[in-house]
């Protein structure tokens, strides 16, 4: 089970507090933010992964933040945008959206999203949001040859709710146990943290296992792996049917 936790950047409270959590973490830190730098430095020296949160345009017209990429970019203001924001934040490992629920559909300005993320370390991997029903995200990233995957279960769609907060962990949790994997994404909402300080170690003396979204990504292609080998072939499951 991989957790991701948005929003990193601004408050350097919220980041200490966020890398204090039992890992290991990914933390989705936002570009050209005050405390970016400080943000990853913390993650990485506790053990965590960390991702760039990438601001991109919303159907709502809430502003994404500096770095955003929005529809009215070129080709090369897009490309030089994501280049900018992947050089703020050290120690990336991969990239996911914030916000997005506009640009998230729009093929041609992904398409230029992910050439230059690609471009910069093709071992990056992008993880969908999916801010969005008709997200691209994904259909995109495997054109561009990015490792990627989406977000299965957003942890605290009512920010100040820690039941509710408590019931998606569990969601969560219930989910990898049925399928060998799943992702989660929440932010750092004192709520939030509150619930995954005492759920954390819960969970893994359950058997739940957290890992880095690099390794969820490894983990993931292997459960499937598994779960496909023991599928028996459209031959075999005839040739397994009684005879009639």
């Amino acid at each position: 089970m991989a957790i991701v936790i948005d929003d990193l950047g601004n408050d350097p409270r919220e980041a200490r507090r966020t890398v204090a959590l039992p890992g290991p973490l990914t933390v989705a830190v936002l570009p050209h933010t005050p405390q970016a730098h400080n943000a990853a430095l913390w993650a990485h020296q506790r053990g965590h992964e960390v991702m760039l949160h990438l601001p991109m345009e919303a159907d709502n017209g809430h502003d994404p933040g500096p770095g955003a990429i929005l529809r009215h970019m070129t080709e090369y203001e897009t490309r030089d945008t994501v280049r900018e924001a992947l050089a703020s934040v050290p120690y990336v490992r991969g990239v996911n959206n914030h916000m997005g629920s506009r640009l998230s559909r729009e093929a041609h300005h992904l398409a230029w999203v992910m050439a230059e993320v690609s471009h910069t370390d093709p071992a990056l991997y992008f993880v969908d949001s999916r801010t969005h029903a008709q997200t691209l995200v994904r259909h995109v990233s495997t054109w561009a040859g990015l490792p990627s995957t989406q977000r299965d279960v957003f942890l605290d769609a009512k920010p100040h709710d820690a039941d509710f907060v408590r019931k998606q962990v569990k969601r969560l949790s219930q989910l990898a146990r049925l399928r060998g994997y799943a992702l989660g994404i929440g932010h750092p909402y004192p709520a939030t943290l509150e619930v995954l300080e005492a759920m954390l170690p819960e969970l893994e003396a359950q058997g739940i296992r957290l890992v880095t979204v690099s390794d969820y990504l490894t983990r993931k292609q292997e459960v499937k792996q598994w779960h496909a080998s023991l599928s028996p072939s459209p031959t075999a499951a005839r040739n397994s049917k009684p005879s009639r």
